[in-house]
């Protein structure tokens, strides 16, 4: 029961992960789309906002992998090493 609880847990993070990074992008590209259409601000504006959530995406992924290898290394069990075993 156990592993389809992870599993569960694993696809749920996923998924964060992937709306996490796909919603800054969304959100410049239609406030872009908004101004372009409303204000009409030049179509070469499109290049700012998607270069914006692209990076934004990119530090959302550096974020959540940092915060997955931390979780990884809490979860496996470090090896002691006693005064006569190193060298």
């Amino acid at each position: 029961m156990k592993e389809i609880y992870q599993a569960l847990e694993d696809l749920v993070w996923l998924a964060q992960l992937g709306l996490s990074m796909m919603m800054p992008l969304l959100l410049c590209l239609g406030g872009c789309w908004w101004a372009v259409s409303h204000w009409g601000w030049p179509g070469w504006l499109y290049l700012p906002a998607v270069l914006l959530g692209l990076s934004s995406g990119a530090q959302t992924f550096a974020a959540f992998s940092r915060r997955m290898i931390r979780r990884a290394r809490k979860k496996t069990p470090q090896s002691r090493v006693g005064f006569n075993d190193h060298q």
